[in-house]
């Protein structure tokens, strides 16, 4: 039976949502909602919201506060990239509890211009890294932006035949470039080009920015956490070891219209794996 993460507030959640309510929380990597570590280790537990889709912002916010986590990497049906709609999408986020601390998936080209309008959003928004689908022409730009912004890029791999599928393909594109350009660890798509994702934080460490935690079986089915071919507690193992301090965010992709039974599985997974570390 999956565990119910849908418990009453601890003393110490009071206190914080006491403290929202009085003064307000602002989004972003700098304050967070630490009672979410509780239950999953050191982790800043989350979703990608891609897994709630099938629903509209608000129902998706309220159903990530029944679910327990606090942490968004939101995409951007959720958390639209315009500045002129920011407050109300941190407004909203506040109300349920949730931080939006990413943002994704992005596609950055040669034009610093274009690339500039992303991380104005994510300076306004606070989150502290963007999960990208780049070009390859489009570092030169994008080391000048996570410099002057703070803001990171973690390239997103998307399966067998995207063009950043492999972890040296991805890692031979940043290695020469700033530090805060790495890898978004996708544990499905990565097992789906018949990688480990454990090797891919031994490769990035540090340069993890965003993690996608999901599980696939043989390489082809998305499954429950815990079900694949994910390994899942070498995985916290090795994030817990780079001091991973970004979203790791569960990202169900199936059951589009009904993920949340699924979802705590999930959940449930993770907290165990976590546990003692």
């Amino acid at each position: 039976m999956a565990r119910d993460f849908s418990n009453g507030l601890t003393r110490r959640e009071a206190l914080v949502a006491g403290a929202a309510a009085m003064g307000g929380l602002v989004l972003g990597s700098r304050n967070l909602f630490a009672a979410d570590s509780k239950g999953y280790g050191p982790f800043k537990m989350g979703l990608q919201s891609y897994s709630l889709r099938h629903f509209k912002r608000d129902v998706a916010l309220a159903k990530t506060k029944e679910l327990g986590v606090h942490y968004w990497e939101s995409y951007p049906a959720h958390t639209p990239l315009d500045l002129a709609t920011v407050a109300e999408s941190k407004a909203a986020a506040t109300a349920a509890g949730v931080s939006v601390i990413g943002f994704g998936v992005s596609r950055f080209t040669k034009d610093s211009v274009a690339n500039r309008k992303f991380f104005e959003f994510g300076r306004a928004m606070g989150v502290g890294y963007l999960s990208a689908d780049p070009d390859p022409d489009s570092f030169d730009s994008l080391d000048k932006l996570v410099e002057e912004y703070g803001i990171a890029i973690g390239i997103h791999p998307h399966g067998p035949g995207h063009r950043w599928d492999k972890i040296d393909k991805i890692w031979g594109a940043v290695k020469d470039h700033h530090e805060k350009i790495g890898l978004c660890n996708d544990t499905g798509h990565l097992l789906r080009s018949k990688e480990d994702p454990v090797r891919a934080v031994e490769v990035f460490g540090k340069r993890t920015y965003g993690v996608h935690l999901k599980d696939v079986k043989d390489a082809n089915t998305f499954t429950i956490l815990g079900k694949g071919d994910l390994r899942l507690k070498d995985l916290l193992k090795a994030l817990a070891g780079i001091k991973y301090d970004y979203c790791l965010a569960l990202e169900y992709e199936e059951n589009e219209k009904d993920p949340i039974a699924d979802i705590r599985e999930c959940l449930s997974a993770a907290s165990e794996a976590a546990a003692g570390l």
